[in-house]
């Protein structure tokens, strides 16, 4: 695969550089503050070395000495607050940044929460959590920051030596380059791939490991375990393989690097003797102050290499963000207007790794106000389209639309429009008036009896010992499947959502509690949009049409009446259901 350079990834990215324009002053602030660090810190050894020499010397007036004293208390107290300082800003401003950065990915990733499966494995999603944004992190912290101190320092100390003498400040430019240029670029090169191959093995390794010890079982009854282990050890040791040359490398470069700091070294030694020959140790006072000033710079210059080669680690970071699908804002609740008709146009669906349509151009309209039913076979599609009226998949092709709106752009506000009732309701482990109150937190205590009353529940309630606050237990086991059923629909009674979509809710109920919920349900739900989905025809007079799904089609449709009629499948369905076939 083709390399491509940070610069090029970053043209364009759609996640990083909007912060940097962002926070740009505290950025300016933390770079301006980190090369004061290092300017104190360097004039701090260049003003001690002089004080030194001179004060070892006979000096001919008394500022010569109490001028450097000084100097020294300033530089020695600037350079620990502009450390602290620079730290704050620096930190304060990176923590700005990336606290954006994972809001965003957290809403990129919430919109799209339910193609988790189709687009992601678990291991990519803990990988872009748990390490890119951290990669990024020290993008600026340990890259960006050091580097661009580093050339407003090496700009600042070639133009100061300039000013003694422009050619040995060009012999010092040429040995300074080759530390923040040439050893970063060859670092880039020749470990930079290395360090890249590092930072895919492991995350080859954290993503495979995230999945096999979830589905651990599966490898344990395949008796395949040894398979994994082994190709787990085969990873490791590419791995470990790839660490050792990284380190062999690093081992040689800065020893490199400390071979250039002494050229450095001798030739300001040999420099300042002939700059600044004199009596009363002259030669030496200013010896012991540029000599010793190298040794704080060198130290704002010797991370260049390691921080230019892990550009590639932050490059691929960048990436995989900016390759995360772009998930369309969701509409306002407010935006939907007019009837609360749902129309589902050319509907084509299928998953991703199944060439198998689950749905194949299907088309139907449903009005508000209107009940339907839509019968089919396991596997003909009913609770996909189930889903994708509720707007949790996206249409391969075609559109599911609310009120002229795209059912998977409303987001959670779908919930305002559309409660669901499915096989087995939720009930969750705290009190039945918290569990009532889910669609609707601000009910009253009185609306919540009132739909107790409605759905048959209020005497059974009013006969616990703690009423409404009777905690239930996980899953609502204590109650009955037809209570349970019951819990749901008071839930949406409270919500008031215009449609109701049932998912086969009586399915494993005897026929008397079947007949008796259904009954509660149409009766309760009158004057709302009713989807039913279901595959058999006990209540179904009760609908006002009834579809039948075969293939992913639409294989026949009309009033319960009529195709009891005229319809020779839908009798011999009817028939079967009332087990007279």
């Amino acid at each position: 695969m083709r390399k491509i350079p940070l610069f090029k990834v970053l043209e364009k990215d759609a996640w990083i550089k909007p912060f940097l324009k962002h926070y740009k002053r505290t950025m300016i602030a933390a770079l301006l503050l980190g090369f004061m660090m290092f300017f104190c810190a360097g004039a701090l050894m260049f003003t001690s070395g002089f004080l030194i020499s001179r004060a070892a010397s006979i000096p001919e007036n008394i500022l010569l000495i109490y001028v450097p004293i000084v100097l020294t208390r300033a530089f020695g107290i600037g350079r620990p607050v502009f450390r602290y300082i620079e730290r704050l800003v620096s930190h304060n401003w990176v923590l700005k940044m990336t606290s954006q950065l994972r809001l965003k990915l957290y809403n990129t990733l919430e919109k799209d929460a339910v193609f988790f499966k189709k687009h992601y494995s678990l291991g990519d999603i803990l990988g872009l959590l748990a390490e890119d944004i951290n990669h990024i992190q020290n993008l600026y912290l340990r890259t960006i920051f050091p580097t661009v101190i580093a050339w407003i320092l090496y700009i600042f100390v070639v133009i100061a030596l300039g000013v003694f003498s422009i050619p040995f400040a060009c012999l010092m430019a040429l040995l300074l380059f080759s530390i923040i240029v040439v050893l970063p670029l060859w670092s880039v090169v020749v470990n930079g791939a290395r360090q890249e191959q590092e930072k895919q093995l492991k995350n080859e390794l954290y993503a495979e490991l995230t999945d096999n010890v979830i589905g651990v079982s599966d490898w344990i009854f395949s008796q395949r375990g040894h398979e994994y282990v082994n190709w787990h050890d085969q990873v490791e040791k590419k791995l470990q393989e790839t660490q050792a040359g990284l380190s062999k490398f690093n081992r040689r470069r800065d020893f490199l690097l400390q071979v250039i700091i002494g050229v450095i070294v001798v030739v300001l030694l040999f420099w300042t003797s002939q700059q600044f020959p004199g009596d009363h140790g002259g030669a030496a006072n200013w010896i012991a102050a540029f000599v010793l000033s190298v040794f704080p710079l060198a130290d704002a210059f010797s991370g260049l290499p390691d921080a230019a080669q892990e550009t590639n680690i932050y490059k691929d970071s960048i990436q995989r963000l900016n390759d995360l699908p772009i998930i369309p804002e969701h509409v306002t609740t407010e935006e939907l207007q007019g009837p609360l008709d749902i129309k589902i146009q050319q509907l084509v669906f299928q998953y991703e790794k199944d060439s198998r349509r689950i749905l194949d151009h299907l088309s139907l309209t449903v009005a508000q106000g209107e009940k339907i039913a839509v019968l089919g076979r396991s596997g003909s599609g009913k609770s996909t389209l189930a889903s994708l009226i509720r707007g949790d998949l996206v249409p391969t092709s075609g559109s599911v639309q609310l009120a002229g709106v795209e059912t998977s752009q409303i987001g959670d506000g779908i919930s305002e429009y559309i409660g669901v009732i499915q096989q087995t309701p939720y009930l969750f482990h705290t009190t039945i008036l918290n569990n009532l109150r889910i669609g609707n937190e601000q009910a009253e205590i009185t609306e919540v009896w009132e739909v107790l009353r409605r759905v048959g529940l209020d005497q059974l309630v009013e006969s616990l010992p703690e009423g409404l606050d009777t905690m239930v237990d996980e899953a609502g086991l204590r109650f009955s499947g037809g209570e349970r059923h019951r819990m749901a629909l008071a839930r949406i009674l409270l919500k008031d959502a215009p449609i109701v979509l049932l998912d086969e809710p009586t399915v494993g109920l005897d026929p008397i509690t079947e007949q008796s919920l259904i009954d509660t349900f149409f009766e309760q739900l009158t004057g709302k949009t009713i989807i039913w989905i279901t595959h058999h025809l006990q209540g179904i007079e009760k609908m006002q049409r009834v579809v039948f799904i075969e293939e992913g089609q639409l294989e026949m449709s009309g009033t319960p009446a009529k195709l009891a009629k005229t319809n020779t499948r839908y009798q011999k369905l009817k028939a079967i259901d009332e087990g007279r076939f």
